[in-house]
């Protein structure tokens, strides 16, 4: 346990019951306790393996490679339908946790086979992404723009191919990709500022 996590639970405005006992139970599997991205992380042998996530909403065990993992009960779901590796168990009271906590435990384990393992997660190339017809206009009109986007890390194209396709009509597509511009010659992703 380190103090970082202790801050961050008092702090807490949400979700803290369930902090408190998901926090116990994924130091009682042997992972290590960090802070990442704000957020209580646990890792083996250096590799993240969950995060606690509060939501609005609900509370979830994040796993990074949860698609890789036996889930005989089911109680993993994917977060979005873009999502390839990452897996959560989602919450939205403290009994669940305690009901669930042989399940839960059973899935970190898995989790930590995987570390153990050195699996890796089989991700779609971003040649698999559809191309909206909007940024093949863009890369014709401005091949310096073409240049810039595909000299972006894989990561970065596939979230703003994301982005870009994800809006309904064809102006909002084109907004976007004109609004990204400058980031794109920058070389940052759509998330970094």
């Amino acid at each position: 346990m380190i103090p970082e996590v202790d801050t961050f639970i008092e702090k807490a405005r949400l979700w803290k019951d369930e902090l408190i006992e998901s926090r116990r139970i994924v130091l009682e599997c042997g992972l290590t306790e960090e802070v990442k991205w704000y957020q209580p992380c646990y890792t083996f042998n250096g590799n993240n393996v969950v995060i606690l996530s509060c939501f609005k909403k609900y509370y979830a065990l994040s796993f990074f490679k949860g698609a890789l993992l036996d889930d005989p009960t089911g109680i993993l779901v994917q977060p979005t339908e873009n999502m390839q590796a990452g897996r959560q168990i989602r919450f939205t009271d403290v009994s669940q946790i305690l009901e669930q906590e042989a399940q839960i435990k059973a899935i970190i384990n898995s989790a930590i086979e995987v570390e153990k393992k050195g699996l890796k997660v089989d991700f779609k190339d971003t040649s698999e992404y559809k191309v909206p017809q909007e940024l093949l206009n863009k890369f014709e009109e401005d091949p310096n723009y073409k240049k810039a986007f595909y000299a972006l890390t894989p990561g970065r194209q596939r979230g703003y191919l994301l982005h870009f396709s994800g809006a309904k009509q064809s102006s909002t597509r084109a907004a976007r990709i004109e609004r990204c511009e400058d980031k794109i010659y920058a070389g940052k992703g759509f998330n970094e500022r």
